[in-house]
């Protein structure tokens, strides 16, 4: 079964194959985890990480980063929608206001 993935940053270009470089990465900070994972997945993870010419502790790690940052920045978002204050369609007795008021683009041009 193939399944298809989009990546940004390291992941964005993994064809074709690229030369392993011996890097030296600082890792100050950095904590080593153990994960278990099934036969499949391991090994998808250590081609993907040979493409991208990166150990597979370094795409994980890349990728966990990567969607901590997407949550990030959709919790974010959220948070400032739900803060903007809402849209009074009506007040008292009076209409509603007409279809093409509502979606009205000329001042947005």
């Amino acid at each position: 079964m193939a399944i298809g993935y989009v990546y940004s940053g390291l992941w964005a270009n993994l064809w074709p194959l690229k030369r392993h470089e011996n890097r030296v990465i600082a890792t100050s900070g950095m904590k080593n985890i153990t994960i278990t994972l099934d036969e499949e997945t391991a090994a998808w993870a250590r081609l993907q990480a040979a493409r991208a010419g990166v150990s597979v502790s370094r795409l994980l790690g890349e990728m966990l980063r990567n969607r901590n940052m997407e949550l990030a920045a959709y919790d974010l978002a959220m948070r400032q929608f739900l803060a903007a204050s809402p849209t009074v369609l009506r007040t008292g007795t009076a209409s509603y206001a007409k279809r093409s008021e509502l979606h009205d683009r000329a001042g947005l041009r």
